[in-house]
């Protein structure tokens, strides 16, 4: 089954979100989450909330699942739309400044847990 969380205008480049998004796709839910919070920078934390959210949709659906029975399936960043401004520059120019925005969104799958006894 699959569990899905979506964020709009991200206050984040794309681009220095998707290093990040690489690390944790297809790892377990509960080590990508135990990983953000360690990881210390600050651009981290946006993730780190979808990601949240996203296991908070799946324990809401079913009960009595567990973050460690969670995969993080996909996730991607993607563009949102980009804000231009001009800033004077040297010997009377002008500079366009890009404010970019982003778009995220996580797929979790349950991860099939079999007992190993004996």
């Amino acid at each position: 089954m699959d569990f899905t969380a979506s964020a709009k205008f991200i206050k984040r480049s794309p681009y220095k979100l998707r290093p990040i998004v690489d690390v944790i796709r297809g790892k377990n839910a509960q080590y990508a989450l135990d990983w953000l919070k360690v990881y210390g920078l600050k651009k981290s934390s946006s993730i780190k909330k979808l990601l949240e959210s996203a296991i908070a949709n799946a324990k809401n659906k079913q009960e009595d699942l567990q973050t460690k029975d969670l995969k993080v399936a996909t996730i991607c960043v993607d563009e949102g739309p980009v804000f231009k401004y001009f800033k004077p520059s040297a010997m009377g120019r002008s500079l366009v400044i890009r404010k970019r925005l982003s778009h995220m969104k996580i797929v979790l799958k349950q991860v099939n847990v079999t007992d190993k006894q004996g």
